[in-house]
């Protein structure tokens, strides 16, 4: 059974659930981003980590990258964009 240890009266801050595995999810309560660990320092990490992703961080993708990935960035795929990318 998961336990949640959040104080939600003010609408912010971050609320830990500890689920039946063991491990531990840390969520914004603002944002709605969650993210776990092991341990609430680690769970923590990993939120911060999310909550800059989710906010615009993180480095733009070039085509260095996708080639180390083996993927050709000159490649078009002919499949429709999904309407959320567009």
């Amino acid at each position: 059974m998961s336990v949640d240890t959040a104080d939600r009266r003010r609408g912010e801050g971050v609320e830990f659930i500890h689920e039946d595995d063991g491990r531990i999810t840390a969520r914004d309560i603002e944002s709605g981003v969650a993210s776990y660990g092991e341990t609430k320092a680690e769970a923590l990490a990993m939120l911060a980590e999310a909550l800059a992703l989710h906010e615009g961080g993180g480095d733009p993708i070039t085509d260095d990258d996708l080639h180390e990935f083996g993927l050709d960035p000159d490649d078009e795929d002919d499949r429709d964009v999904p309407e959320f990318m567009r």
